[in-house]
Formats: C-alpha cells, structure tokens, sequence
C-alpha cells in the first residue's frame, strides 16, 4: 500500500488525506494491504543479505486506512503547507527515488510509483503492467525514458507516451538479471552494475549487441575487485567509479585499478565495534557473505562489520569520492589518501546505506540512525524527531524546489520545511 499522513510530532498543520496503491498478489501475500507499524522491520540490503532490523519510526502516527487494494492509480489530497508529510508503501523497502521535474518516481520492492505533484495523481507500475519483476533497486532518466533495474527482471525502460517497456536481459547482453545501477557517462557511454559483473555499452547503443562489453573479475584479471557491483558514479576526465562487495573500482582509459580495506578504505573493527547497530552477520545465514568474509580475512569477526563492502557511492564537483561502507562508516577518498569518518566523529550510524549530492553541492549521508549532511567539519541530523519516517535511510532526491525526498523501509519522507 502507499498512504500519506502529516507528521504530527513537530506540530505540522493539516492532514493528507490516504493514497493507495496496490501491488502484485505475490508481493500482497506476505502482508496484504497493510501499512507497516512504526515498530522495527526488516530491511534487505543488500537484497540478498540477512539484515537486521531497521530503527522504526517512533512517534509517528499511524496512516489513514488504505482504500481497496486493487486501486492502482489516483489522487490525493496532500496538505502542501505540512511540515512534513508522509508516504507509505506497506512493508516494501523505497531502494531508489527520482525527482524528474514535477514528477517523482519511487522505486520499491513492490513495483515503481509516479507520482505527480502538481495535480497529486499517482500510479503504480509492476509485472502486470510490463516490468518482469516487481522488485526495484534503481529508476533513472536514460535518453528520455525512465530506466528502471530489477531484481531479476533486467533493465527496463518505459516509454511514457505509449507505456510500453522495452526489456534488456541476459541475452541481449546483460551480465545478469539483478541490476542495482545505472549510468549514462558525459561521452554517452552507458555502464550497468549488476551481480555478475560491469556491463559498458559503448556509445549507449543499446540495441546494438556489439557494443555490449561485460567486465568481470575474471575478465579484468582482478582489476574489478568483486562482481557484485552495487553502485556507479562518474569522476572527473571520464573517470569510472564502481563500489563493489570487495572494494573501490576504477576504470579509467581501459584500465583498471581498485582499493580495499587493506588499503585504507573503512575504518578499523576496533574503531567502530561498540558503535554497531547491527549485531546479527549476513555471514551467518548466507554462504556468499561467508565466503566473501573469509576471502578478505574477516572470517574471525562474527558481527554486521565488512569495510570492504561498499553499498554507496558518490564523486563530488571537485571528484573526491564518496563511499558508504557495511559498519566501516564514511570513506573519503581525494585520489592520494583515505580518510574514514565513524560515530566517534559525528557520523550517526557507522551502516552508510545512501549518498546524495544535492544540486548545490552538498553531500547527505543515509545511515542506520538518521540522514547527516556536512556543515565543515562537524555533521547535522536528521531524525524521526525532524520528520523522516524512519531513522534508517536508504534513498534519497532532491526536488527541483528544493525539498527533499527520502526514502526508508516502509515510506518515504518529503521534507517540505526548512533545510537545516
């Protein structure tokens, strides 16, 4: 379901009326029309992993009963003078969302939603509407149309005029069906993260098999660090950014080099065990996250700890790079040396699960215990208190008004007051 409400805790005026929007019987199954309480849920990041619970929202109120839940698409009305308003997705996490002008696409493990906020209309998209698989991981803009990475069901592109998709999958080229990225470089190139490697599609010819080139560990001789690739992000001189489950990647000209823990990329176990949310390991439950730990000599630490594991990135305007690490904290990388920024620094949450540079420059920091920006050398948060909907945070945009938009397991924030 997607509802919305006005947060009540600082006293934002108004009420938004509930929105709904239903998903797939298969995603139904496990909670059928229903919101999510403001008690702990469990996230998936990654998708695969077996994550802790995340913080809740405490202190919100509840939303307003969903309608039917095969109402698809609608209206709303939304109280445009509230602090803060909230949306709900029922018990989906909100992996990704877009701010395209007047719209807002919000990706979901449940299918992708637009939603209009000029005239509050919304409508859901999900496998009975053309995607192959209604888990969400990343929506972008790629040439006009709306790119969307599935878990399981390729990259999809929709063509809102006709809403149509046109679907790219292993046999057109893909190195594989999970897709977590996507990026269109300044010289048209157009890479896709996925499971299974790199995709670099020269010239961004999709439909020209040719132009597909798939990198893997293998194929670069160690050069890629891991093919589980989570994120990408464009530097400077067409520089290639990729954050990995073993690392920083960087291709740059054809070639290829990358860094670890080992090299200086997240903070030291020491540093960081008192301050973990997160008691349960991934490396427990899942053989991948086992093998992974003992390949980078973690085998030993039996906590949600692996600063090799990288599940966000950003380069900023001068190209430093930005990388959002699994209990290593913040990692800060100027081309000549790393600095890794904890909860001992300032950092709320050492499980840095999104990085967002907005339009004036600044960077946000989505992390397991509120959403931080930098201001010098000191860091403000956010909280439940300040109107997210939930202390764990894991996307994020900023609209062209300057709002922001953030999304939890659960919801997503639209934060329409001031700006810290």
């Amino acid at each position: 379901m997607l509802t919305s409400h006005k947060f009540m805790a600082l006293g934002a005026a108004g009420v938004a009326a509930a929105i709904a929007v239903a998903f797939a019987a298969s995603e139904r199954a496990s909670a059928p029309g229903a919101a999510p309480t403001t008690t702990a849920a469990a996230p998936a990041v990654p998708a695969t992993a077996a994550t802790p619970a995340a913080p809740g929202a405490a202190g919100a109120p509840p939303a307003a009963h969903p309608p039917a839940a095969q109402e698809r698409e609608g209206k709303v009305d939304v109280d445009k003078s509230a602090e803060f308003v909230h949306f709900r997705v029922g018990n989906r996490n909100v992996k990704d969302i877009l701010a395209d002008g007047r719209l807002v696409w919000v990706g979901t493990s449940g299918g992708v939603i637009r939603y209009d906020t000029a005239t509050d209309q919304y409508k859901l998209y999900d496998n009975t509407s053309g995607l192959l698989s209604n888990g969400v991981f990343h929506d972008s803009r790629l040439d006009g149309r709306l790119a969307v990475g599935t878990y399981g069901g390729g990259l999809s592109l929709l063509d809102e005029k006709t809403e149509r998709w046109e679907t790219f999958n292993i046999p057109d080229g893909l190195g594989d069906a999970f897709v977590y990225d996507v990026l269109k470089a300044r010289n048209g190139d157009v890479w896709i993260a996925t499971w299974s490697g790199v995709n670099r599609v020269r010239g961004g010819s999709l439909r020209d098999r040719s132009k597909w080139e798939l990198h893997t560990v293998e194929s670069t001789k160690g050069g890629l660090p891991n093919d589980w690739v989570y994120g990408l992000a464009e530097g400077k001189n067409g520089d290639v950014w990729l954050a990995t489950e073993g690392g920083l990647a960087l291709w740059r000209g054809g070639k290829w080099d990358n860094w670890n823990h080992a090299k200086g990329l997240g903070a030291p176990y020491d540093r960081v065990k008192n301050d973990l949310a997160f008691k349960n390991d991934p490396s427990k439950v899942s053989s991948h996250h086992a093998k992974q730990k003992q390949e980078m000599g973690l085998a030993n630490i039996d906590t949600a700890y692996n600063p090799n594991y990288i599940i966000s990135l950003a380069v900023d305007r001068d190209g430093v790079v930005w990388a959002g690490t699994w209990g290593g904290g913040l990692a800060r990388y100027d081309g000549r040396e790393w600095k890794n920024t904890t909860v001992a620094d300032g950092l709320p949450g050492n499980h840095v699960f999104m990085l967002h540079i907005d339009p004036a420059g600044e960077l946000w920091i989505g992390t397991n215990a509120g959403l931080a920006t930098r201001k010098g050398d000191r860091y403000v948060t956010r909280t439940v208190a300040d109107g997210l909907f939930s202390n764990t945070v894991f996307s994020m945009a900023t609209a062209e008004d300057g709002t922001l938009w953030v999304g939890s397991f659960g919801g997503v924030s639209h934060l329409q007051g001031k700006r810290k």
